[in-house]
């Protein structure tokens, strides 16, 4: 599925990386332990969290994730889309709580984006 759909969906707002929105998206991975996004998330997964600080765009990009998505409304200060902007990672903001987004996605077909242990 395509970024600009999961910003459909999601009703979302995007706070940074608009000329990314045609990425194709596969699975998902929700978390805000970014130590667990570390441990078990897949690369090019869309990260859901309501982790708003630095760590959650130094995570996306260690873990080489596709684009961060915050729920509840919650948008990161200027200096943290700065950063995502110069690692060219997409961050939208959502309204939905955690557990409705990600029931949203895996509605339409979205696997998870969790290794195994």
């Amino acid at each position: 599925m395509r970024l600009s759909e999961i910003r459909d969906l999601l009703e979302c707002d995007v706070l940074c990386g608009e000329d990314r929105l045609d990425l194709e998206i596969e699975e998902c991975f929700a978390a805000d332990l970014m130590s667990d996004v570390l441990a078990y998330c897949r690369p090019n997964a869309l990260l859901l969290t309501g982790l708003t600080g630095v760590q959650s765009v130094h995570t996306a990009d260690v873990a080489e994730l596709a684009a961060v998505v915050y729920v509840n409304r919650k948008r990161p200060a200027g200096h943290i889309l700065d950063i995502a902007r110069e690692k060219e990672i997409p961050l939208l903001s959502t309204p939905r709580t955690l557990y409705e987004a990600c029931g949203i996605l895996r509605a339409s077909g979205f696997a998870g984006g969790s290794r195994t242990r």
